[in-house]
């Protein structure tokens, strides 16, 4: 006598929405923070003191300066 028992298959693990909404906000501060990085890369501030000098001058424009 035998007796079959079904076997059951096994589902893929759905994920909850909370899951895929922490991914996408996760993503979404990753790619303000690359864009902040690549616009302050990009402009290059002097700062000036109160007479209009530079303040701190890049070491290349000192050497320029000096010539």
């Amino acid at each position: 006598m035998t007796t079959s028992t079904p076997v059951s298959t096994p589902r893929p693990k759905q994920g909850s929405p909370l899951l895929y909404f922490l991914c996408f906000v996760m993503a979404v501060f990753i790619g303000i923070l690359i864009f902040a990085y690549v616009v302050t890369k990009r402009t290059h501030p002097v700062y000036l003191d109160e007479h209009g000098r530079p303040v701190n001058p890049l070491p290349a424009q000192q050497s320029r300066q000096a010539k």
